[in-house]
């Protein structure tokens, strides 16, 4: 109906120049329009009409179809409902189900007696089957029982994972096939045991082609190594004969030089069938083997074993090889190539012949298949081809093992009970163990052990060969050279840490050695460097070392100074802090306190003089002196009340303790040059080297020089005097506190007007 397509369009109705769309529409255009429409309604009816009229046949088509369709839907709709009604009176549809439930069930019930007569004939045929293993491996034959082995193993899955719900009976199966298996590998490696016997007293080894174990019939030597090859078992069953034809034949054919080989076959009886290789003793006694005869010897017992044992088979041969050219390659290098590495750079040519001779023994090995083409398998010709390598590390094994050897004979020397109880001697021409030698960074001398110096020697000498060799084997020497030094502060400190856990000459000399070494280490490189191989140069290094010694040295020094300490310590605190002196029993045991350290001191010098270089002696000694007089004036200024009497006794002790320690004065006096012997510079040297001489000699009131020479003290000091000492500074350059001036001022004078004023003046001045 194309009158009806569209929309009307209102602005249409009227004229465009009537219409204003900027203006609302008046009530006349409204008219106008409203009588337009209704004209216009008018013309559409008439045409619907027309429309419809024109095409009523169609519509009338279109009408009946709808009827028929309706009456169709209908008639459906009805027949749907009576079958519906049919099924719900009889439940048909659940019969069926009931049927098909049923059908599966006893086709699930067939599949599954199926499968198990399936897995009881499969069972039984394994059982059976591992039966008749057993009964074949009871009759001797042993390749059949191998065969069928190894088929039921593939049968029973081995190394697959166990899948869920399989029957237990499997593992049972390969719980047994296990069983089997191990009892046929033992069978196995019985019948070869007993086929390839060595009489070891007889030096016999015998190779019988049939053997007889237990009560099995004869069994041939080739069927049982077939069915070994079969299970895979040829490494078990000949381990024991590897090791025993090792240990029994190839290890004297290489290491005995008084022996020859035989070779003895019998064919007399088939059953019999025996061959011998004998290892007769020979008239003719070799000390060192030489490669020839040792590669003849083994070539002719390989071509036994390859021909009676193997019976020229390539993959048993090749077993054998594996089980045994380790073993057999290393005798051959330890008891003859090692020892044929040349000692010196000259005889490196004649080492050609050996590395010939050891090419073409595995050239033969490789023919029958006793070792493999694999270079790795050519043990002998890597050895040989790396001479030089080798003779560099017996060198330095050789340089390790005598200085090893060196530093232990110091230890049995110096440990042993006549070294510890004798003193040691000063010279080197009357002891066997210790001499003088020159420090290479200091203008003085110092005694060492005799091992140390060849020690120094030994890594000398080490270091020349390093010079003269190629670059390879100089680092061996080189690495020879350190590790030597090593050894030494690896073995000392501990083989003679009691020695050095005493105040003894030993810890002074071992204390030397370190001391020593660090400078002698210090001066190698300028010594070598320079004469060593090209590719040395870059790597060397000896200055880490260095460093290393001289802190042992120290250590070894603090700990004998801390020895000494802790004896000077034990002295005076027996004094008991020189109180009451003025008693008799007080002051005999302050007089034997000052005795003591003085006693001590003076062993203490004569240990340590003789053996110590000058500087350290005199630094050593200074620190022990300054801790001597810093005990007894701390002790003394400590006191809290002397009487007068007491002061002159303390007088006494202190002047005594002076003369006795003359001679350990006079051993530092010796070490001063004769140009400075004057005695202002001396005490001026004296009190920079001991900081709490001045303070003593101030409490002393004496000068220690040849003789003793008396100056004013602050025990004989009036209060005014010491007031005015302290006020000069003369006090405080000699080393006093003020706290210390006034409790010895308190402990001096009694309570007063004069006292309060001077201990005013001490503390205000301060």
């Amino acid at each position: 109906m194309d009158v009806l397509v569209g929309s009307i369009d209102v602005r249409e109705l009227l004229s465009s120049a009537d219409l204003d769309s900027a203006s609302p529409l008046s009530a006349p255009d409204l008219r106008l329009l409203i009588d337009r429409l209704n004209h216009r309604s008018l013309d559409i009816k008439s045409r619907v009409r027309s429309y419809a009229l024109t095409h009523r046949s169609h519509f009338s088509d279109v009408f009946s179809l709808s009827s028929s369709l309706s009456s169709a839907s209908l008639s459906l709709s009805d027949s749907l409902a009576s079958l519906l009604s049919l099924l719900s009176d009889r439940p048909l549809d659940r019969d069926i189900r009931g049927v098909i439930r049923d059908v599966v069930a006893a086709r699930r019930e067939l599949a599954e007696k199926a499968e198990a007569a399936r897995v009881v004939a499969v069972v039984a045929d394994l059982a059976d089957g591992l039966r008749a293993s057993r009964e074949e491996m009871r009759s001797g034959r042993m390749k059949e029982a191998a065969v069928r082995i190894r088929g039921m193993k593939e049968r029973l899955r081995f190394g697959e994972e166990e899948e869920s719900g399989e029957p237990a009976v499997f593992g049972m199966l390969r719980t047994e096939w296990t069983d089997c298996f191990d009892e046929l590998q033992g069978d196995l490696a019985r019948h070869v045991e007993n086929s390839v016997h060595f009489e070891v007293e007889n030096g016999r080894a015998i190779v019988r082609c049939k053997a007889r174990t237990g009560g099995l019939e004869h069994c041939e030597l080739y069927t049982i190594l077939e069915a070994m090859e079969i299970v895979g078992v040829l490494d078990y069953g000949l381990g024991k004969v590897a090791d025993s034809m090792i240990k029994y034949v190839m290890s004297p054919a290489i290491c005995d030089g008084s022996i020859n080989i035989l070779i003895e076959l019998d064919e007399d009886s088939v059953e019999k069938c025996e061959t011998i290789l004998r290892l007769l003793p020979s008239s003719e006694f070799q000390e060192h083997l030489d490669g020839p005869t040792i590669y003849a010897r083994l070539i002719e017992v390989i071509k036994f074993i390859h021909k009676y044992i193997f019976f020229e088979n390539e993959a048993w041969m090749q077993c054998f090889g594996r089980l045994t050219w380790q073993r057999m390659s290393d005798l051959i290098i330890t008891y003859f190539l090692s020892k044929a590495v040349p000692d010196d750079a000259s005889k490196v040519a004649e080492f050609q012949n050996i590395i010939r001779d050891a090419a073409e023994f595995e050239n033969f090995l490789k023919d029958i298949k006793f070792i493999s083409t694999d270079i790795k398998d050519e043990r002998l010709s890597h050895f040989t081809q790396n001479v030089e390598v080798h003779f560099a590390s017996k060198k330095r094994n050789e340089i390790l093992a005598k200085a090893r050897y060196i530093i232990l004979q110091l230890d049995n020397i110096f440990s042993s009970e006549n070294t510890l109880k004798a003193p040691l001697q000063t010279s080197s021409s009357s002891d066997g163990f210790s001499e003088c030698v020159d420090l290479l960074f200091q203008p003085e001398k110092c005694f060492v052990s005799t091992s140390v110096s060849q020690l120094m020697e030994l890594v000398h000498a080490a270091l020349k060969d390093a010079c003269m060799s190629s670059t390879r084997v100089a680092k061996e020497f080189y690495h020879a050279a350190r590790d030597a030094l090593l050894l030494y502060k690896a073995i000392v400190p501990v083989k003679l840490e009691k020695q050095l856990d005493s105040i003894s000459q030993i810890a002074i000399i071992i204390h030397n050695d370190c001391y020593y070494l660090s400078q002698e280490i210090l001066g190698l490189a300028f010594q070598y460097r320079a004469d060593f191989p090209s590719g040395l140069k870059k790597h060397a290094l000896f200055v880490d070392l260095a460093p290393t010694f001289y802190q042992m040295a120290d250590i070894i020094l603090e700990k004998q100074i801390k020895l000494v300490e802790n004896s000077l310590t034990e002295a005076i605190d027996g004094a008991d802090g020189f109180q009451n002196t003025h008693q008799p029993q007080q002051y005999a045991s302050a007089k034997f306190s000052i005795e003591q350290v003085a006693f001590i001191l003076e062993k203490v010098r004569i240990i340590w003089e003789p053996l110590m270089p000058v500087t350290t002696y005199k630094k050593s000694i200074c620190i022990l002196l300054d801790s001597v007089f810093s005990k007894i004036t701390k002790d003394i200024l400590l006191l809290d009340d002397m009487a007068a009497e007491e002061t002159l006794q303390l007088q006494g002790l202190i002047h005594m303790a002076l003369e006795n320690l003359t001679s350990l004065f006079d051993s530092l006096i010796s070490l001063v040059d004769e140009k400075e012997k004057s005695l202002e510079l001396i005490w001026d040297q004296f009190n920079e080297m001991i900081p709490s001489l001045s303070k003593f000699r101030k409490l002393a009131g004496m000068m220690l020089m040849i003789r003793p020479i008396f100056f004013c003290n602050l025990l004989d000091m009036p209060l005014k005097s010491i007031t005015a000492a302290w006020e000069s500074c003369q006090l405080l350059n000699c080393g006093f506190i003020a706290s210390e001036v006034e409790n010895f001022v308190k402990a001096i004078f009694t309570d007063s007007p004069l006292r309060k004023e001077c201990l005013w003046r001490i503390e205000s001045s301060s």
